[in-house]
């Protein structure tokens, strides 16, 4: 079995600001002092020197996220463009709450984020074709790495489709909440059987309940 542990990536200024991030790759998107600190402490908290690998994506916020979780373990690194983070199209960029304002009817409002209905308003990327690329990634690298265990460096709505993906795609995909920044998401894929082990969800160091 491949055993993947997902990693978000630090905060980043436009995590803090509430903007949507999507695949945007400039200052406002890199790590912040305070994402760094996160990633730092995430270092302290969990040795990832276990591992046999790490694949990020390859924007900035997450490949800064990877270099400082491997100054110790010096894994194997490598980058996959199926790990980005969604394309939010037009609203790349855009605050949340002003987004939430204009078009209330594309978001689910417990959540403060976007129903998959958004995609053709903003011109983004449809959630299918998320879980479907992280889903092909993942069944790649288990049938090439049948026993590794493997970090995997990405963002939160990518981690969130793996989930879906995992959980055998529910018709309601607002099930799972996007993880928090440097948290950890364990998934198992037996790559034989094609079959999916959520683990665990979004556990991050230090955590208080």
């Amino acid at each position: 079995m491949t055993d993947f542990y997902f990693v978000r990536h630090g905060q980043t200024a436009a995590n803090a600001a509430g903007l949507k991030q999507g695949t945007i790759n400039s200052a406002i998107t890199y790590l912040s002092e305070t994402g760094k600190q996160q990633v730092e402490s995430l270092r302290k908290g969990f040795d990832i020197s276990f591992a046999d690998r790490i694949v990020a994506s390859p924007l900035q916020r997450t490949k800064d996220t990877a270099a400082i979780l491997n100054q110790s373990a010096n894994l194997p690194v490598t980058y996959d463009k199926r790990l980005l983070e969604i394309s939010y199209g037009d609203w790349d960029g855009e605050k949340n709450t002003d987004l939430m304002a204009k078009y209330p009817q594309l978001f689910d409002l417990t959540l403060n984020d976007v129903l998959p209905t958004y995609a053709d308003t903003a011109n983004g990327e449809p959630f299918d074709h998320v879980i479907d690329r992280i889903d092909e990634f993942m069944q790649d690298v288990a049938a090439k790495y049948s026993n590794d265990k493997i970090i995997l460096v990405t963002h939160g709505f990518t981690i969130k489709a793996a989930v879906l993906a995992a959980i055998g795609r529910p018709n309601d995909m607002m099930v799972v909440e996007e993880p928090d920044n440097t948290s950890v998401t364990r998934i198992t894929l037996q790559a034989d059987t094609q079959s999916y082990y959520l683990r665990y969800y979004n556990r991050v160091v230090n955590s208080h309940f």
